[in-house]
C-alpha cells in the first residue's frame, strides 16, 4: 500500500469510527442509557448536579451532536473517493471544524437546559 492510500485509510477509519461513536454515545446519553460519569458526555457542574440535569442537557444536545457525528462519517467516506489527497485532507479539516462548532453549540445548549433545572 502506498502512502496516499495509507493516509486515506487512516482518515476513513478515524473519521467513520469517531462519528459512529459520537452518534452512539449521544443517543445513549439522551435516552438515559448513559448515566452521569467522568469519561463521556457533557460534564459540567450543572450537568453533573443530578440525573435529571444530565438527561435534559443531553436531550437538548442530541441533534447538533448527531449532526457532528454524521459529518464525521461522511468526511471519512470522502477520504476513499479518488480525488487528490490534498483535497481530501482539506475537506476532513473543514469537517473537523464544523464538527467542533456543532459539538460546542450542542454542549452550550445542553448546559443552558441543565442550568434551568439546577
Amino acid at each position: 500500500m502506498d502512502a496516499e492510500w495509507a493516509t486515506r485509510t487512516v482518515l476513513f477509519v478515524t473519521m467513520v469510527g469517531s462519528g459512529i461513536l459520537m452518534i452512539w454515545l449521544a443517543q445513549r446519553a439522551a435516552t438515559g442509557n448513559l448515566k452521569r460519569n467522568h469519561l463521556a458526555g457533557i460534564r459540567t457542574t450543572e450537568t453533573m448536579a443530578s440525573e435529571e440535569a444530565w438527561l435534559a442537557a443531553h436531550r437538548r444536545a442530541l441533534s447538533p451532536t448527531r449532526s457532528a457525528g454524521t459529518i464525521s462519517v461522511l468526511s471519512g467516506m470522502v477520504a476513499m473517493v479518488p480525488i487528490p489527497v490534498t483535497i481530501v485532507i482539506l475537506l476532513v479539516l473543514a469537517s473537523g471544524l464544523a464538527m467542533l462548532a456543532l459539538v460546542v453549540y450542542g454542549a452550550h445548549q445542553g448546559v443552558k437546559e441543565a442550568r434551568a433545572l439546577v
